[in-house]
């Protein structure tokens, strides 16, 4: 996905100059062009901040431009987009649904990625289950390595981080509310 060309269409129908909306984010106007450039690829919790600017929520920058799957309750592949970046993957299911109230993610973590060295808060809950490989969680001063079928629930304004510790591939299988993405 070309995150770049997603926000510099965003904020341009939105009215808005990099130089605004670097002001609204508390960032040099160069940050913003390095984004839309794809010169730079923000962590997500540094995109979700560009996009507080806006304002417009990362699910709907992310599937802005997907049809309605009408009432279907089921999911495809291709009706989950990735809405992540860098090199973790963030499929996210009933992205057409409107006004969803949670937010259910099939999170692919290739070896050694993470979410970044920010931690990431936000309001509300969060939990998950992991389905394939070994994933150091860090929740406020607490560090854990979970593996398949373990699992973590935890308030989202604790500061947390996820980390694939494993050779392979981890596979996580998470969910919150409200819907953050």
């Amino acid at each position: 996905m070309d995150i770049g060309y997603r926000l510099q269409a965003v904020r341009k129908s939105k009215g808005l100059s990099q130089r605004e909306l670097a002001k609204r984010v508390g960032v040099t106007n160069s940050t913003i062009s390095l984004i839309e450039q794809n010169k730079v690829s923000p962590s997500v919790g540094s995109l979700k901040k560009v996009l507080d600017g806006i304002p417009i929520s990362l699910a709907d920058f992310f599937t802005i431009d997907l049809q309605d799957s009408g009432d279907s309750p089921f999911y495809t592949h291709e009706d989950q987009p990735d809405v992540g970046n860098n090199d973790v993957h963030y499929f996210l299911i009933g992205s057409h649904k409107k006004n969803r109230q949670m937010c259910i993610l099939r999170e692919v973590m290739p070896a050694g990625t993470d979410t970044g060295e920010t931690r990431l808060t936000h309001e509300g809950e969060e939990g998950g289950v992991i389905i394939q490989g070994q994933v150091e969680i860090t929740v406020g001063e607490r560090i854990q390595v979970l593996g398949p079928g373990e699992a973590y629930y935890f308030e989202s304004r604790t500061p947390h981080r996820f980390r694939n510790i494993g050779k392979d591939a981890a596979i996580i299988i998470s969910a919150n509310t409200p819907a953050s993405f």
